[in-house]
């Protein structure tokens, strides 16, 4: 069944922690991000990684032997998911999945997870960085790079989930934003799908913000995507 994580997209400490108690009955893990961490630093997260699990999306993206490093710092934080930038390399994807080996136990190793393309680029904005091909062919690409250098998973858009599982099959674990129930603004998020189309597209992991935290009712919001959630599983 296709599990729903929080973003708590927010730089106040006191936001985050509502939020998280809030949703904690109807969601599987909260995610924080660089506007979390610059504004309060590591040992914030870990706070809240020590009262709900985490998706830890960092995007890390640099040279192999700092990302490693980074991820060693990462250790006492134990994050259930990280992410790092398939467009890194090869040899940064190797890196950081060597650091995880290292510096985490097995039962606390976080599952390595390869950001593609950002749910919020569009053809437009690949051409304008030089990648003439659309973004699903960039996502194919990419996440095929980073399964084979040692990835756990992805995270693409729920547009991507049927051409990542017929190139790579069932095993990597798919991560996907840009979920947006019914009705909803769609915000910065150019490729998006409502949480029941992406259950049964496939996803593993979807990642909902705004539409929860921002509703009069966070809790009710991620009930009722719960509920949705379960229904197209047929539960």
């Amino acid at each position: 069944m296709t599990r729903l994580i929080v973003a708590l997209d927010t730089k106040s400490r006191d936001e985050a922690a509502l939020w998280a108690d809030q949703t904690a009955p109807h969601a599987d893990a909260v995610k924080l991000g660089l506007e979390y961490c610059y504004a309060h630093g590591l040992d914030a997260i870990g706070a809240v990684a020590r009262q709900h699990p985490l998706f830890l999306d960092l995007k890390l993206h640099d040279i192999p032997n700092t990302v490693g490093s980074a991820i060693e710092s990462l250790a006492p934080i134990a994050p259930r998911l990280l992410t790092i930038h398939a467009s890194g390399g090869r040899a940064m994807i190797a890196a950081a999945r060597n650091a995880l080996e290292r510096h985490f136990s097995a039962d606390t190793r976080p599952t390595l997870l390869a950001v593609t393309v950002l749910t919020s680029t569009s053809a437009e904005g690949l051409a304008e960085t030089g990648v003439s091909d659309s973004p699903r062919d960039q996502v194919v690409r990419l996440g095929a790079l980073a399964i084979d250098a040692g990835a756990d998973g992805l995270v693409c858009s729920a547009h991507e989930i049927a051409p990542l599982r017929d190139r790579l099959g069932t095993g990597p674990v798919l991560v996907v934003p840009g979920i947006r129930p019914a009705g909803s603004a769609t915000d910065d998020q150019a490729r998006i799908m409502t949480p029941g189309e992406a259950a049964r597209a496939g996803a593993d992991w979807i990642v909902v913000g705004r539409p929860i935290t921002r509703s009069p009712d966070p809790a009710a919001a991620a009930a009722a995507i719960a509920l949705e959630l379960r229904e197209a599983a047929g539960r």
